[in-house]
């Protein structure tokens, strides 16, 4: 769907998640990448393959942020492996089973015709479009993880997240399974103060979908030294602009961080860069790469194609 649009409309292409990345940047603490390359006067913004751009960090912004080393389960690399295991589960799990699926015009450009679609993840993709003046058409595919429907059967998209506990000593004393029915507020604000990147990012997320609500699952631990099994606690509810200006999160300023970003990019020559959070400073670095670095085989078996259809035209 991606090639279909370059080939019609637009000039800046991403996802959701990596312009969310890019929009609340300035709230992040661990180093991530981001791949931009300049085709003509077109952009293209992806993650690496086989990069954690998709794990989810725990406590990063906290005082005292995760610090074990090697195969502790309490390891920052664990704890995002276990955070990211229980998003996916949690956002699976808030959906009706068995009924009939709200379905958009086109399927699941992911879903291959022999694969079992009982098996594959619910979720449901659109692509939007906005004008960034009058020299960006920006065109972002985004993910809505459910939808509700009202008394009146007006139907509202929903972006499904999970906060999780992992051990009540780094999350300022404040025991969930205590606190939570009744001190919900001190819960949240915790929250909001250990993890303000990964909640900006999930609010930025919802608002680019265009989500009427965000949900977020209360999730803990069975046992503190158990990062295999958990419970949920409980889930709260948001509308995202309401909720964006309950953390701080100006839209208008994310909005304005992309558009540097994209009009530094768009100077850049031709070819492929390194979009790098610095890991020890609040700076974000550009480099070029050479060509052919982080392709994808799906990439490189088009040039394949693309070389073999100039040879066979030269032939002819």
């Amino acid at each position: 769907m991606m090639d279909h649009l370059a080939k019609t409309q637009g000039n800046v292409f991403a996802t959701d998640a990596i312009l969310a990345t890019l929009m609340c940047c300035t709230r992040s603490v661990n180093s991530w990448d981001i791949i931009v390359q300049r085709v003509g006067n077109k952009l293209f913004f992806d993650k690496r393959d086989n990069s954690d751009f998709d794990l989810l960090t725990v406590s990063e912004t906290a005082n005292e942020p995760p610090q074990d080393e090697g195969n502790s389960f309490n390891s920052p690399r664990n704890l995002a492996m276990e955070a990211t295991y229980i998003n996916h589960n949690f956002s699976q799990q808030c959906l009706r089973m068995g009924g009939e699926r709200y379905k958009f015009p086109n399927p699941n450009p992911f879903v291959e015709e022999d694969m079992d679609k009982s098996e594959v993840a619910s979720v449901a993709y659109r692509y939007r479009h906005w004008k960034l003046g009058d020299d960006i058409d920006l065109i972002v595919r985004c993910e809505h993880d459910g939808v509700m429907t009202g008394a009146n059967g007006e139907v509202s998209f929903v972006n499904i997240k999970t906060l999780n506990e992992w051990d009540s000593r780094y999350c300022n004393g404040v025991d969930w399974r205590q606190k939570l029915d009744s001190q919900r507020g001190a819960v949240l604000a915790t929250e909001l103060k250990n993890n303000s990147y990964k909640l900006a990012r999930w609010t930025c997320c919802a608002m680019l979908a265009g989500s009427e609500y965000l949900k977020l699952g209360y999730v803990s631990r069975y046992h503190v030294k158990d990062s295999a099994r958990h419970v949920i606690l409980g889930t709260q509810q948001f509308k995202p602009n309401e909720f964006a200006s309950q953390i701080n999160l100006s839209m208008e300023n994310a909005w304005g961080i992309l558009r540097c970003v994209i009009d530094i990019c768009r100077k850049l020559d031709e070819g492929k860069y390194l979009i790098l959070k610095d890991p020890n400073k609040q700076v974000i670095r550009v480099y070029s790469l050479p060509d052919g670095t982080f392709s994808s085989d799906e990439e490189e078996e088009e040039e394949e194609d693309e070389e073999d259809e100039e040879e066979e035209d030269e032939e002819n």
